[in-house]
């Protein structure tokens, strides 16, 4: 005897509900009982789909985070830029102040930490092809570790926010900007 058939939005309010509650109450009050009440769902509704919160909330981000900048602005400086202000985006977003609780979760779930891995990774593609631009147009020499580069960028936002608890303001994202431009030219930029 077949089954009650599948709710096609379901899955849709769950990761809605999930990104709503991450956002106005955070990673450590997020439950998946208290997404499926937010969703109108039963709880099984969301075990079937998430073994874990960490899987979930991966899942939340990957939907809902905002895209970075792929675009082609002509020079290695303006698609960093680019680059940069897209990632400000995401690190300036009050749910970032739950990344810890979620980074801390990942040690322990081997599935949520490869899809977080890979949707980190999609999301510095943007970067990856900048690089390869500036270096088609011979802005640079031969390609830098891209990781590094990454981190770079990423390290000081994630600093900034999570431990400075300090914005991002433009006169920082520039100053991350020149620096990781430097480090990819040779050249010095004033500030």
């Amino acid at each position: 005897m077949p089954g009650r058939p599948r709710d096609p939005d379901l899955e849709h309010r769950l990761l809605a509900a999930a990104w709503s509650l991450l956002r106005s109450r955070g990673y450590d009050a997020l439950t998946l009982t208290k997404v499926a009440a937010e969703a109108q769902a039963h709880r099984t509704d969301v075990y079937r789909r998430w073994s874990s919160k960490a899987q979930l909330v991966v899942d939340v981000l990957a939907e809902h985070l905002p895209p970075i900048s792929d675009r082609d602005t002509g020079t290695l400086r303006g698609d960093l830029a680019a680059v940069v202000h897209g990632l400000a985006e995401s690190w300036s977003s009050s749910w970032v102040d739950g990344l810890m609780g979620l980074t801390a979760d990942l040690h322990h779930d081997p599935d949520a930490e490869l899809a977080f891995r890979t949707m980190a990774l999609g999301r510095g593609e943007p970067l990856r092809q900048a690089i390869v631009r500036a270096t088609e147009r011979g802005e640079i020499g031969e390609p830098p570790d891209l990781s590094l580069m990454g981190d770079l960028i990423e390290g000081p936002m994630m600093h900034r926010r999570m431990l400075g608890r300090q914005p991002l303001t433009p006169e920082y994202l520039n100053a991350i900007v020149n620096v990781v431009y430097s480090v990819l030219t040779g050249a010095t930029v004033s500030r």
